[in-house]
Protein backbone atom coordinates (compact mmCIF):
# COMPACT_ATOMS: atom_id res chain seq x y z
CA UNK A 1 0.00 0.00 0.00
CA UNK A 2 1.37 3.39 -1.00
CA UNK A 3 -0.23 5.48 1.76
CA UNK A 4 -1.84 8.92 1.64
CA UNK A 5 1.41 10.88 1.55
CA UNK A 6 2.84 9.27 -1.53
CA UNK A 7 3.66 11.86 -4.17
CA UNK A 8 1.92 9.86 -6.92
CA UNK A 9 -1.36 10.05 -5.02
CA UNK A 10 -1.01 13.84 -4.75
CA UNK A 11 -0.38 14.06 -8.49
CA UNK A 12 -3.35 11.79 -9.23
CA UNK A 13 -5.64 13.91 -7.07
CA UNK A 14 -4.28 17.05 -8.71
CA UNK A 15 -4.98 15.58 -12.15
CA UNK A 16 -8.50 14.62 -11.11
CA UNK A 17 -9.18 18.10 -9.73
CA UNK A 18 -7.87 19.59 -12.99
CA UNK A 19 -10.17 17.30 -14.98
CA UNK A 20 -13.15 18.34 -12.85
CA UNK A 21 -12.28 22.03 -13.36
CA UNK A 22 -11.85 21.53 -17.11
CA UNK A 23 -15.31 19.93 -17.21
CA UNK A 24 -16.78 22.86 -15.26
CA UNK A 25 -17.47 20.72 -12.17
CA UNK A 26 -16.18 23.34 -9.76
CA UNK A 27 -18.11 21.93 -6.79
CA UNK A 28 -15.90 18.84 -7.14
CA UNK A 29 -12.69 20.54 -8.31
CA UNK A 30 -12.34 23.16 -5.60
CA UNK A 31 -12.60 20.88 -2.52
CA UNK A 32 -10.24 18.37 -4.12
CA UNK A 33 -7.73 21.12 -4.97
CA UNK A 34 -7.98 22.46 -1.41
CA UNK A 35 -7.37 19.05 0.14
CA UNK A 36 -4.54 18.21 -2.25
CA UNK A 37 -2.86 21.58 -1.70
CA UNK A 38 -2.99 21.12 2.06
CA UNK A 39 -1.43 17.67 1.73
CA UNK A 40 1.17 18.90 -0.75
CA UNK A 41 2.31 21.64 1.64
CA UNK A 42 2.61 19.06 4.40
CA UNK A 43 4.38 16.40 2.30
CA UNK A 44 6.44 18.40 -0.21
CA UNK A 45 6.67 21.84 1.42
CA UNK A 46 5.18 25.19 0.52
CA UNK A 47 7.92 26.05 -2.00
CA UNK A 48 7.92 22.79 -3.96
CA UNK A 49 7.07 23.33 -7.67
CA UNK A 50 4.13 20.89 -7.40
CA UNK A 51 2.74 22.85 -4.44
CA UNK A 52 3.10 26.11 -6.35
CA UNK A 53 1.31 24.58 -9.35
CA UNK A 54 -1.50 23.33 -7.12
CA UNK A 55 -1.87 26.77 -5.55
CA UNK A 56 -2.01 28.37 -8.99
CA UNK A 57 -4.64 25.91 -10.19
CA UNK A 58 -6.72 26.34 -7.04
CA UNK A 59 -6.64 30.12 -7.57
CA UNK A 60 -7.81 29.57 -11.14
CA UNK A 61 -10.59 27.28 -9.92
CA UNK A 62 -11.76 29.88 -7.42
CA UNK A 63 -11.76 32.44 -10.22
CA UNK A 64 -13.69 30.15 -12.56
CA UNK A 65 -16.18 29.52 -9.75
CA UNK A 66 -16.64 33.28 -9.39
CA UNK A 67 -14.90 33.61 -6.02
CA UNK A 68 -12.48 36.45 -6.75
CA UNK A 69 -12.10 37.25 -3.05
CA UNK A 70 -10.28 33.93 -2.64
CA UNK A 71 -8.71 33.78 -6.12
CA UNK A 72 -6.89 37.12 -6.14
CA UNK A 73 -4.97 36.70 -2.85
CA UNK A 74 -3.99 33.18 -3.87
CA UNK A 75 -2.80 34.40 -7.29
CA UNK A 76 -0.84 37.19 -5.56
CA UNK A 77 0.79 34.72 -3.15
CA UNK A 78 1.60 32.29 -5.96
CA UNK A 79 3.27 35.04 -7.99
CA UNK A 80 5.28 36.23 -4.99
CA UNK A 81 6.40 32.67 -4.17
CA UNK A 82 7.26 31.81 -7.77
CA UNK A 83 9.31 35.00 -8.09
CA UNK A 84 11.18 34.07 -4.91
CA UNK A 85 11.60 30.34 -5.63
CA UNK A 86 11.81 30.15 -9.43
CA UNK A 87 12.96 33.68 -10.28
CA UNK A 88 11.41 36.60 -12.15
CA UNK A 89 11.99 35.07 -15.56
CA UNK A 90 10.83 31.48 -15.13
CA UNK A 91 7.96 30.56 -17.51
CA UNK A 92 5.76 29.60 -14.53
CA UNK A 93 6.41 33.02 -12.97
CA UNK A 94 5.46 34.67 -16.26
CA UNK A 95 2.26 32.59 -16.31
CA UNK A 96 1.45 33.58 -12.71
CA UNK A 97 1.80 37.25 -13.61
CA UNK A 98 -0.69 36.77 -16.45
CA UNK A 99 -3.07 34.77 -14.23
CA UNK A 100 -3.07 37.55 -11.64
CA UNK A 101 -3.69 40.15 -14.34
CA UNK A 102 -6.72 38.21 -15.58
CA UNK A 103 -8.07 37.96 -12.05
CA UNK A 104 -7.66 41.72 -11.61
CA UNK A 105 -9.45 42.23 -14.95
CA UNK A 106 -12.32 40.00 -13.80
CA UNK A 107 -12.58 42.19 -10.72
CA UNK A 108 -12.63 45.33 -12.92
CA UNK A 109 -9.30 46.59 -11.58
CA UNK A 110 -7.74 47.74 -14.86
CA UNK A 111 -5.27 50.06 -13.11
CA UNK A 112 -3.52 46.96 -11.78
CA UNK A 113 -3.99 44.85 -14.92
CA UNK A 114 -2.24 47.05 -17.49
CA UNK A 115 1.15 47.29 -15.71
CA UNK A 116 1.14 43.55 -15.01
CA UNK A 117 0.32 42.64 -18.62
CA UNK A 118 2.88 45.11 -19.97
CA UNK A 119 5.52 43.58 -17.70
CA UNK A 120 4.43 40.07 -18.67
CA UNK A 121 4.87 40.90 -22.35
CA UNK A 122 8.20 42.65 -21.82
CA UNK A 123 9.57 39.70 -19.82
CA UNK A 124 8.21 37.15 -22.28
CA UNK A 125 9.93 38.88 -25.20
CA UNK A 126 13.17 39.17 -23.24
CA UNK A 127 13.17 35.60 -21.87
CA UNK A 128 11.41 33.55 -24.54
CA UNK A 129 11.87 35.73 -27.60
CA UNK A 130 9.47 37.44 -29.97
CA UNK A 131 8.69 34.19 -31.81
CA UNK A 132 7.40 32.13 -28.90
CA UNK A 133 3.79 31.06 -28.40
CA UNK A 134 3.70 32.47 -24.86
CA UNK A 135 4.88 35.84 -26.21
CA UNK A 136 2.14 35.82 -28.85
CA UNK A 137 -0.40 35.03 -26.11
CA UNK A 138 1.01 37.83 -23.93
CA UNK A 139 0.64 40.29 -26.84
CA UNK A 140 -2.93 39.16 -27.47
CA UNK A 141 -3.74 39.43 -23.75
CA UNK A 142 -2.31 42.94 -23.50
CA UNK A 143 -4.23 44.02 -26.60
CA UNK A 144 -7.41 42.71 -24.96
CA UNK A 145 -6.63 44.68 -21.80
CA UNK A 146 -6.19 47.82 -23.91
CA UNK A 147 -9.64 47.14 -25.41
CA UNK A 148 -11.13 46.86 -21.91
CA UNK A 149 -9.44 50.13 -20.94
CA UNK A 150 -10.84 51.86 -24.04
CA UNK A 151 -7.43 52.38 -25.62
CA UNK A 152 -8.45 51.10 -29.04
CA UNK A 153 -5.53 52.60 -30.98
CA UNK A 154 -2.98 50.75 -28.86
CA UNK A 155 -5.11 47.59 -29.03
CA UNK A 156 -5.31 47.70 -32.84
CA UNK A 157 -1.59 48.33 -33.18
CA UNK A 158 -0.74 45.43 -30.86
CA UNK A 159 -3.26 43.10 -32.53
CA UNK A 160 -1.61 43.90 -35.90
CA UNK A 161 1.84 43.04 -34.50
CA UNK A 162 0.48 39.90 -32.87
CA UNK A 163 -1.23 38.75 -36.05
CA UNK A 164 1.96 39.20 -38.05
CA UNK A 165 4.01 37.23 -35.53
CA UNK A 166 1.43 34.51 -35.07
CA UNK A 167 0.98 33.98 -38.81
CA UNK A 168 4.74 33.88 -39.37
CA UNK A 169 5.44 31.55 -36.46
CA UNK A 170 2.35 29.33 -36.34
CA UNK A 171 0.85 29.66 -39.79
CA UNK A 172 -2.31 31.25 -41.15
CA UNK A 173 -4.59 28.39 -40.09
CA UNK A 174 -3.40 27.98 -36.50
CA UNK A 175 -6.17 28.58 -33.90
CA UNK A 176 -4.11 31.34 -32.24
CA UNK A 177 -3.68 33.15 -35.56
CA UNK A 178 -7.40 32.85 -36.26
CA UNK A 179 -8.24 34.21 -32.79
CA UNK A 180 -5.95 37.22 -33.20
CA UNK A 181 -7.31 37.87 -36.71
CA UNK A 182 -10.88 37.81 -35.36
CA UNK A 183 -9.93 40.14 -32.49
CA UNK A 184 -8.32 42.59 -34.90
CA UNK A 185 -11.28 42.44 -37.29
CA UNK A 186 -13.68 43.20 -34.42
CA UNK A 187 -11.62 46.22 -33.39
CA UNK A 188 -11.36 47.52 -36.94
CA UNK A 189 -15.14 47.22 -37.40
CA UNK A 190 -15.68 49.14 -34.17
CA UNK A 191 -13.36 51.87 -35.41
CA UNK A 192 -15.13 51.99 -38.77
CA UNK A 193 -12.16 50.79 -40.84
Amino acid sequence: MLGQDYRGILESRHNLAYAYASAGLMDRAVPLYERTLKDSVRVLGRDHPQTLLLRSNLAGAYEKWGNLDRAIPLHEQTLKDRERVLGQDHPHTLASRTNLAFAYASAGNLDRVIPLQELALKNSVRVLGQDHLQTVRAQNNLAHVYVLAGNWDRAIHLYEQTLEGSARMLGEDHPMTKTVRANLATMLRRRGH
